[in-house]
């Protein structure tokens, strides 16, 4: 095999090096002419009863490697710390941590937004709106030469893989966050949370506005994220995410694990802002270029994961009540739904 990315070779000698910390697991194993990438998860903590499970994933396209990059740094801190930070060696002890950092190791490795099948990973779900979508952004089957291709076969080996392990971490979770890295999209830095298919408001946006309250509470001078359901910004077919939830609610209709994808939309347009000249390369588009961007950007994001694993730790979406939770939808609907569904 010819020379691995950074990302790839980082992972391999993160889980080589420090097999006897950690768990992991191929899900799917990605042929690509005559070679074969393997699609890993790694997990810290956790143990053998269900707990609260953050789960951290970057590299859905292949791109746009600063995602991928922010999720390595932060599992790379944590083995580092492992070895003497007692509060942390505590907190798996009661939380499950788990890492998908390079879901599409075949785009990675050609530079390129979808697979080695030039499929997005993004829009290849079997989930479909009902909406008008975004041209072309929203998924299409027109070409695999076009961007945003959907593809024709059914899910893809990572789509899969990744959809399977999902499913997995939430049979033993008693709640799931997760948060999903990307990075190309406006001057600011975005979460997105469901639906991208519709514009229907997300069942569990009341949790969603929960720790949206604890974040800004806990940590007033890091609101630089904002926060929103997807489909205000636009709406596509195929989201993994939205797949994943809409089937969660058929398996777990009253809600017993409660789970909340996040998607992280790094604004990779202030990146370019700054540095013009990023725009005559094409990976210039979503990542930052300049070292000292590159380091800012990899730990911008430490306070928001680090904040998620502890209010998983504190079961602070388990210990919400019927009545606070009846407040938080009535808020969340105001704040995010106050124009009428359609």
């Amino acid at each position: 095999m010819n020379k691995l990315p950074f990302e790839l070779d980082t992972l391999q000698q993160l889980i080589d090096t420090h097999h006897l910390k950690l768990q992991y697991q191929i899900l799917a194993d990605i042929p690509f002419r005559h070679e074969h990438f393997p699609l890993y998860s790694v997990e810290l903590g956790g143990g053998d009863k269900p707990c609260p499970t953050v789960l951290f994933v970057g590299g859905v396209h292949g791109v746009e490697r600063i995602g991928s990059q922010v999720i390595l740094a932060l599992l790379n801190s944590l083995l580092q710390r492992l070895v003497w930070d007692k509060h942390l060696q505590q907190m798996l002890t009661g939380v499950r941590l788990a890492f998908v950092p390079v879901v599409n190791p075949v785009g990675l490795f050609m530079g390129t937004r979808g697979n080695g099948n030039q499929v997005d990973l993004m829009r290849n779900a079997p989930i479909e709106s009902s909406e008008k979508v975004s041209f072309m952004v929203g998924g299409q089957r027109i070409s695999s030469r076009l961007p945003w291709y959907r593809g024709v076969g059914g899910m893809e080996l990572e789509t899969v893989g990744l959809v399977a392990y999902v499913q997995q971490l939430l049979s033993r979770s008693t709640s799931l966050i997760s948060l999903d890295a990307h990075s190309g999209f406006g001057l600011s830095d975005h979460i997105w949370f469901p639906y991208a298919h519709t514009r229907t408001a997300f069942e569990n946006a009341n949790y969603i506005l929960h720790l949206k309250q604890l974040f800004e509470q806990s940590y007033p001078h890091h609101g630089h994220y904002r926060l929103a359901p997807q489909s205000q910004f636009y709406r596509t077919h195929g989201d993994i995410w939205d797949y994943l939830y809409r089937q969660h609610q058929v398996a777990d209709p009253n809600a017993q694990v409660p789970f909340l994808p996040l998607t992280l939309e790094m604004g990779s347009w202030a990146w370019i802002k700054k540095n013009p000249r990023q725009i005559f390369n094409f990976a210039g588009f979503f990542n930052p270029q300049k070292t000292h961007r590159h380091h800012r950007i990899l730990r911008r994001h430490t306070v928001l994961m680090q904040f998620m694993m502890e209010a998983a730790y504190a079961q602070s979406l388990e210990q919400l009540t019927p009545e606070r939770l009846a407040e938080l939808t009535e808020c969340a609907r105001l704040y995010w739904y106050r124009e009428p569904q359609s």
